[in-house]
Formats: structure tokens, sequence, C-alpha cells
């Protein structure tokens, strides 16, 4: 494989891996407050760690997405760091290889956001990549539902679902009212979209 080219990029011209990039979902990795603030203390005091620590980006018309070093850049916009070095992804990569160097350039960094891994990158071999992935086999135990009400179940019980669309959300909501009027006389159902 060829060398990628490194180049300067102004952080106005990247952005944050959001699936922006055709079958690549979103950067799977995040970083808690206190990490986060370190890692923004670290770059103030010695920027000369992007050079040897270069984001690794993909470009997608005018703008350049981040694939490795989500977490940097942030930090790098937080303190107004307005030029950054990046290695360039070749626009003759696949997909694969793309979902490849994502997953390999973050496994040592930052937490895995285990609802992302599950729901948008589960058709990679995450664990072939150096991904360890919780073991969801026999052991594990299947809590009753006194275990999730706890010692108050006299408070209101919620149950929160994530739908892959509108129109999924909208088919559910009509159902779940439809089934709560029929069965649950006097129940509350409550339906709001949104981020996570």
């Amino acid at each position: 494989m060829d060398l990628l080219e490194s180049i300067l990029i102004n952080t106005s011209d990247i952005l944050l891996n959001s699936g922006q990039i055709e079958g690549v979902p979103k950067n799977p990795r995040f970083i808690r407050d206190a990490n986060f603030e370190k890692l923004k203390r670290s770059i103030q005091e010695d920027q000369a760690h992007l050079y040897s620590n270069e984001l690794k980006v993909y470009k997608v018309g005018k703008k350049w997405v981040v694939l490795s070093g989500n977490m940097r850049f942030r930090a790098c916009k937080e303190l107004g760091i307005e030029v950054v070095p990046c290695k360039v992804i070749p626009q003759d990569w696949t997909v694969e290889q793309i979902c490849k160097e994502v997953i390999i350039s973050n496994v040592s960094s930052g937490e895995w956001d285990s609802e992302t891994l599950a729901n948008e990158w589960d058709v990679y071999p995450l664990a072939d990549w150096g991904v360890d992935l919780p073991d969801f086999g026999a052991d594990t135990k299947e809590l009753e539902l006194e275990d999730l009400l706890g010692e108050d179940s006299n408070k209101p019980a919620v149950i929160k679902i994530t739908f892959k669309d509108v129109d999924q959300l909208q088919q559910a909501e009509n159902d779940i009212k439809e089934l709560i009027d029929r069965k649950y006389k006097g129940a509350f159902c409550s339906v709001s979209a949104g981020e996570i």
C-alpha cells in the first residue's frame, strides 16, 4: 500500500465523522469530559504531537471528514487551532478499507459507543480488527421486571425504543397508542423524536 499523503488543512474545512461518507457509519468512539480536558491540555502544551499523530481524513465534496482523530479535532477546534496536519485517505479506497481504518485507528483511545457499534457497525468483522466486544452469551443474566423497577415499584415505568426513521416511529406510535387504549386504560403514552 502506498504511503498516505500528509497535508495541512484549515479546521474550518474539516467535519467530524457523522456518517457523511456513503456506507461508512458515524464515528463509534467518544471521550468523557475529564479525559477530553486532559487531551486539550496535552495538545495545548505540545502541538508537535499533532504532527506525529495526524488526523486521517477523506475528501467529501469541498470538505474533509475525519476518520481517525475526531476527538483530537474537536479539541483543536475548542482550542482555536486553525490549521492541523492530516493524512489523506485516497479516494480509490473501498468502503470496507475506510471502515477498517476507522476501527483500527480508534482501538487504543477513547471509549466505544456500544450502541453505535451494535446498530451501525455490526456488518463488519470488528473483533478481527481489534475491538473487544462484550460477551452477550449464555452467561448474561436476564433481568426480571423487579430488578428493573428497583425498590420503588410505585414510580412510573419508562420504555425507551430507538427507531431507524420517522416513518417507523409514526407507525409504532399508532400501534402503541392503539394497544394502550385497548388494553391499558388510563396509561399515558408519550412519543418523541430527536437526538439520543
